[in-house]
């Protein structure tokens, strides 16, 4: 057993994973898996930079995680930073930040990179699976950026676009510093050819239509699953590997497109700081389930998480 540690910063959360691993068997044991809503990407696709406010939230995540990772006595961490430091001018002050707390420098992928680890972490698991037809189409929806990866057990293709559920949020639904509530039709038939857009450049390089199962990660898809199996709070045993069908996210995505910031958050198994994002994130979703023509998207709890902490391993 190798114990290491892997840290994901992306545009809207933050997060940890202490875990065993085993590449004899292939096996993963989780000691300690979390996420912190720091939202490093705030005003990002409008200034271009980090927000202090955003950095300081990141950085006393950062704190708390060094914290675990000391208790567990995890040799072995890599950061990987995505879509938000990725873009930013002053990205220079989140590295030195990140190295003074946690000793290490964070990696600012490529979206390529971050495809790599994404399907790595998602497919793992579902290699023997017979009941699931390759290849796999392994879509993240993050913060910034959605990945979109074909593969069998290696990657065949893969592209980052900039369409997420913090960017179209704030892109498409923000009026006045605020986000609509609910918003209009004309903000979302806006937000919807932003990403058909998005879509027509992933299907550039990375054959879409051929995939036989569509695997979904990040925190849209999970909790576009906890709302479908109308969970009494967040479980992601529960959550790891349910399917739920095209018909489903549509009525999902309509009603979280037409509901308040109020009726939103009254979700049980709502993270606090999904409810104003989560609304695009299950419309990206619903937009690439149809046109792919995906029947339905088995959901995955391990990502580019888990993908980090095997390149570490």
């Amino acid at each position: 057993m190798t114990r290491v540690a892997a840290v994901d910063c992306g545009t809207n959360s933050i997060r940890l994973l202490v875990a065993d691993a085993d590449p004899a068997t292939g096996a993963l044991t989780d000691l300690d898996r979390r996420m912190t809503i720091v939202r490093l990407g705030q005003g990002v696709d409008r200034t271009g930079r980090l927000a202090p406010e955003a950095l300081e939230r990141t950085f006393a995540a950062c704190r708390e995680y060094a914290e675990v990772i000391k208790e567990h006595g995890a040799r072995h961490l890599r950061f990987v930073a995505t879509s938000a430091s990725r873009d930013a001018e002053n990205r220079d002050d989140f590295v030195r930040g990140v190295l003074d707390i946690l000793g290490v420098e964070p990696e600012v992928i490529t979206g390529d990179q971050e495809a790599e680890f994404s399907f790595t972490g998602a497919t793992r698991e579902l290699t023997g699976r017979q009941d699931l037809r390759r290849p796999f189409l392994v879509v993240d929806i993050g913060g910034g950026s959605t990945e979109f990866v074909v593969g069998d057990d290696h990657v065949r293709a893969a592209r980052s676009v900039d369409v997420g559920c913090v960017r179209m949020t704030e892109r498409h639904l923000v009026r006045d510093g605020a986000v609509t509530d609910p918003p209009t039709g004309e903000q979302i038939a806006a937000m919807r050819a932003d990403i058909e857009a998005a879509l027509d450049l992933a299907e550039e390089t990375v054959p879409l239509r051929e995939a036989r199962t569509l695997v979904g990660l990040a925190g849209s898809v999970t909790t576009v699953s906890a709302i479908a199996q109308d969970l009494p709070e967040y479980d992601s045993t529960a959550i790891h590997h349910s399917r739920v069908s095209r018909d489903r996210v549509r009525e999902i995505s309509d009603w979280l497109l037409r509901s308040t910031h109020a009726e939103r958050a009254a979700v049980p198994s709502m993270h606090p700081g999904r409810v104003d994002v989560i609304g695009a994130g299950a419309l990206v979703l619903l937009a690439i389930m149809e046109r792919i023509g995906a029947e339905e998207v088995v959901v995955s709890e391990h990502d580019i998480l888990d993908g980090i902490a095997w390149s570490v391993a």
